[in-house]
């Protein structure tokens, strides 16, 4: 699938008060999907945006042309998050032309698209599922956090799913990698506390491009999906992303390794 049918601007309201004016936001994963949403939604906030891609270079030049035409400044920096050297590069870089971030959001991640069902798991999927969403992620924390704690400021959202209450039949590794992310977030936030502030984020299911086009999702998923959401819909990635980027506001400064879901109530469960 190229980038130009996975990218989609977002649209936002006009925003009264930018809760991130003037503060440098860093989004993994930006160049399609939620993470481009999430980067063009702090930009309509007033970001100045890092837009990271690994692959979608294409995606990622049509994000930060978005996240300029709200004023904002905008840089792309390529980095496969499953090698420690180059997110040492990245961060480095990034915190030399940026100056330091404010807010990290680690959206990357591996979703095993093609994976129909656990009957089709094979071993070299499950080591990039994991070295993504736990490795890359951990990693991401671990650099930009020791450098948020010295500075004396910043926050970090990781973004997991609602698979870590509901599991996934479909990609057991996926559930595990999302899980992963729950016991990072909660270490880092007690390591860096009271300073840097760490959150987890688990969105539902999002129209983005990569759900929209699944085999299964367009063969009665979609319909299992809908019948078992309070909400009744399954909605575009816009919806979520105000939602999400709440966690990295002074509005949420007293919230530190918390996980918090927003997908309509699929995943309800009790106290």
């Amino acid at each position: 699938m190229s980038d130009a049918r996975q990218f989609r601007p977002a649209v936002f309201p006009q925003i009264a008060y930018p809760r991130f004016k003037d503060k440098w936001v860093m989004v993994t994963g930006a160049g399609t999907g939620f993470g481009s949403t999430l980067a063009q939604r702090a930009a309509a906030e007033g970001a100045n945006v890092i837009v990271h891609y690994n692959r979608s270079e294409d995606g990622a030049k049509r994000t930060a042309e978005v996240v300029e035409s709200y004023g904002g400044k905008s840089k792309i920096f390529r980095a496969d998050l499953r090698s420690w050297d180059q997110i040492k590069q990245m961060t480095q870089d990034v915190w030399e032309y940026s100056g330091g971030l404010d807010l990290l959001v680690n959206n990357v991640g591996d979703i095993a698209t093609d994976q129909m069902s656990w009957r089709d798991i094979k071993e070299e999927v499950v080591d990039r599922v994991l070295a993504v969403d736990i490795k890359g992620t951990m990693l991401m924390v671990h650099e930009n956090g020791e450098r948020m704690l010295a500075r004396g400021r910043g926050a970090i959202i990781n973004i997991a799913s609602t698979v870590v209450v509901r599991g996934s039949p479909r990609a057991p590794q996926y559930a595990a990698g999302k899980y992963g992310i729950l016991g990072i977030t909660k270490s880092y936030a007690a390591a860096f506390a009271p300073i840097v502030r760490v959150n987890a984020f688990g969105p539902g299911f999002m129209e983005t491009e990569s759900t929209l086009t699944r085999e299964d999702w367009n063969n009665g998923r979609r319909e299992r999906v809908l019948s078992q959401t309070p909400m009744g819909r399954v909605p575009p990635p816009e919806e979520l992303a105000a939602a999400a980027l709440w966690l990295g506001t002074a509005e949420a400064s007293h919230m530190t390794g918390n996980f918090i879901m927003c997908d309509g109530g699929y995943s309800m469960i009790g106290a």
